[in-house]
């Protein structure tokens, strides 16, 4: 893949429209991205839900117990009285009404009077009696309890015509605008369902029952403040709050035309512009709640609501008040109110930040041309790890920002942009690699080896003549006797063994990672650490020729047991500096390494020969295994050098049948060079070997150069 400088420039550019795509789409801000970014903030609160406080909110709960004892809804409001009374006793803060009494009591003894066949007399008795709205209105005075009101028709619904449009109820709530356009946002209705004027004229104050759905029924967030018919409303967790604070102003705070902050007393509570409180809900939490029966019937503990603000609301399932919440839960639309409230006095806010857009737009931005550029630069496998990388750095810190701080900032669009960015980049640069690598493989013609594949795929530009200096290790191979099978047999069955041999041999080379130098015949030679340096070649060297080996000696057995006269496998392998490149012309050229070692890889393996092993390693290949098990063969003065050589004889795990035992040999060995050994006793000590162990070829080589009188370990060797 060439650079991407070297990409038209319109190409180049590509991977910049997902970005681009991905700011539009963060400014529009459409109705699916609004649902993406709530699902990822949903599931946010669903693993790590706000942590229960204790703060001093309660639900008196009309619950299907409370409805099974004391009678259906609704109630006559001397019970509601009555609740209320025993809410006052016990202390309670400020108390609030999930409830609309927007219709006079049909129990009440006056309109019972009226619709009741009863006789003068009772009739009589009955409008007598205390009026059931009167004496609701009364304790309602006296306990300065907050009614509910609810709202309906938008202002902008084209249904204004056949709806009776009611006026908002008075409130002594006042509101303060700081800062322009702080109100303009709210929540905007026309009409209203107040209570009873009676029962109105007697509440402590007034709060909206409004909540405000997404598109997918889950409600989010509750507002603290409503427009009703023009005029600036509490809602009833904002107006319980301020009953309980002792305060009767509402101070609306803008920034920059928005509202950023509503403070009611010394609670300072930050709110979309829309005035809404970002709910973090708690699990659910069956301490918050008390049954409304066990209120009237004293059996509630006055400790449960002294000081707390009490919300009177319904979870009876008949009564339909029920909400979905981010949790994947169906609650009753009391307790949203008081965790709204719960949520308030702990301090406990999640909250959408002004800056949070341009945050976004900047990480978009950035990670989106990184993925980018990766894609266009980098291999697709690398390119795709760091892209998902930064997809996850995103996703991270937009989960520590809830979990530390609260703040709610958007990875998704970000998130998707990047993986679009890279996405593109990365068929920009499959692409072009396809055109770079159609040029490169008429060149593979002249080379076999994956290892040297892959390093031209990566760098065409090592199509040059031209080498360089670097330590390699080489392993040459060379199969006995198969010029005189090919006497023997069919030539075409020599052809197809001696495929199937070189196959095998090649793919333990590429197993080992190394290069293919040459096959000449049967003979293969094998280079390590080119064109790639591999620190490791020696090990790699020796490795390969070891299996090599175990596979040549099983190949010839079964060749064998067929009665086919495969021979074995002699190999040398030696290590050394070299210069590794391409020799030739500009016509054709071949990749190679040139200098001593080579030839030096070739002398070991034909000198096997003469030794009778079948593998023979150099000192200097050796010297960077140290563990590797061997016997010493000796000092070898190789045909066409002037200096001796030490050899060695690498050991499988298993000695082979008919060896001395390595340390026997060794002990031996090393008395060939002994100042204080005599020849006669260094013969002496390699005859008992012999008759011992009749078949270990170094034993008899070294015999056989005692008896014909030489001395030492010093080998000249005439062998090519």
């Amino acid at each position: 893949m060439p650079p991407a400088s070297r990409l038209p420039l319109r190409t180049a550019l590509l991977p910049l429209l997902p970005v681009l795509l991905g700011l539009l789409l963060l400014v529009l801000d459409p109705v699916p991205l609004q649902g993406l970014r709530h699902a990822l903030f949903d599931q946010y609160q669903r693993w790590q839900p706000r942590e229960t406080s204790e703060v001093p909110v309660r639900v008196v709960d009309i619950d299907d117990a409370s409805l099974a004892r004391l009678g259906q809804w609704p109630w006559p409001r001397t019970r509601i009285a009555e609740l209320l009374a025993r809410l006052q006793t016990a202390g309670a803060a400020s108390i609030g009404f999930d409830v609309v009494f927007a219709e006079a009591d049909r129990s009440s003894p006056l309109t019972a009077s009226s619709e009741w066949p009863l006789t003068p007399e009772l009739k009589r008795h009955l409008v007598s009696l205390p009026d059931h709205d009167a004496v609701l209105g009364e304790r309602l005075s006296q306990s300065g309890a907050i009614l509910g009101f609810a709202v309906s028709q938008p202002e902008n619904a084209a249904i204004a015509a056949s709806t009776v449009e009611l006026p908002p109820p008075p409130s002594p709530a006042r509101f303060i605008e700081a800062g322009q356009d702080a109100s303009a946002r709210l929540p905007a209705f026309a009409a209203a369902i107040a209570p009873i004027p009676q029962l109105a004229a007697a509440a402590g104050g007034h709060g909206g029952l409004a909540f405000i759905p997404d598109r997918d029924g889950i409600v989010r967030r509750v507002p603290l403040a409503l427009r009703v018919a023009g005029e600036l409303r509490p809602t009833l967790v904002s107006e319980t709050l301020r009953s309980a604070l002792e305060t009767r102003n509402l101070i609306l705070r803008a920034e920059g035309g928005q509202l950023r902050e509503i403070r009611i007393g010394d609670r300072s509570i930050p709110t979309t512009p829309s005035g809404e409180l970002w709910m973090h809900y708690a699990a659910p939490e069956s301490g918050r709640r008390l049954p409304a029966w066990q209120v009237l019937a004293g059996q509630a503990d006055p400790a449960l609501l002294a000081g707390h603000i009490v919300l009177i609301g319904t979870s009876a399932s008949g009564l339909m008040d029920l909400r979905f919440t981010p949790l994947g839960q169906i609650v009753p639309g009391i307790d949203i109110h008081a965790q709204a409230l719960e949520q308030i006095l702990a301090g406990q806010f999640l909250q959408r930040p002004a800056w949070a857009t341009a945050g976004e737009a900047l990480a978009l931005l950035v990670a989106g041309l990184l993925a980018g550029m990766l894609g266009l630069r980098r291999k697709a496998l690398p390119a795709a790890i760091l892209s998902l990388s930064l997809t996850g750095a995103l996703f991270a810190g937009s989960w520590l920002s809830f979990r530390h701080t609260g703040l709610l900032l958007d990875a998704a669009l970000p998130a998707l942009t990047v993986l679009a960015a890279f996405a593109v980049g990365s068929l920009v640069h499959h692409r072009q690699s396809e055109r770079e690598q159609r040029r490169v493989r008429t060149a593979f013609a002249r080379y076999v080896s994956p290892n040297r594949v892959a390093h031209l795929l990566a760098h065409p530009e090592a199509l040059q003549l031209g080498g360089e200096r670097r330590q390699c290790s080489f392993v040459f191979t060379d199969l006995a006797g198969f010029t005189t099978l090919m006497e023997k047999i069919d030539p075409a069955q020599a052809v197809e063994l001696l495929n199937a041999y070189l196959d095998e041999m090649i793919a333990i080379a590429f197993r080992h990672e190394g290069t293919l130098d040459r096959i000449v015949g049967d003979a293969v030679a094998i280079m390590f650490s080119a064109p790639l340096p591999q620190p490791d070649h020696a090990a790699r060297a020796l490795a390969c020729a070891r299996e090599m080996a175990v596979f040549a000696d099983r190949y010839a057995a079964t060749l064998q047991a067929r009665g086919i006269a495969f021979g074995h496998t002699r190999i040398g392998i030696h290590s050394g500096e070299v210069i590794v490149g391409n020799f030739g012309g500009k016509h054709i050229f071949d990749y190679r390494a040139l200098g001593d070692p080579v030839n030096t890889a070739a002398r070991l393996e034909s000198v096997n020969k003469q030794l009778g092993t079948r593998l023979c390693v150099s000192a200097a290949t050796l010297a960077d295994c140290p563990e590797t098990a061997v016997r010493p063969v000796g000092r070898l003065v190789l045909k066409g050098k002037s200096e001796a050589l030490a050899v060695f004889e690498p050991l499988p795990p298993e000695l082979p049948a008919g060896y001395a035992p390595t340390a026997e040999y060794c002990a031996a060995h090393a008395m060939l060079n002994s100042q204080s050994a005599n020849p006669e006793q260094t013969l002496a000590l390699f005859a008992a070997l012999l008759r011992q162990w009749p078949d270990d070829p170094l034993v008899r080589l070294h015999w056989q150069r005692l008896q014909a009188g030489e001395s030492g370990d010093l080998l000249v060797m005439q062998a090519k």
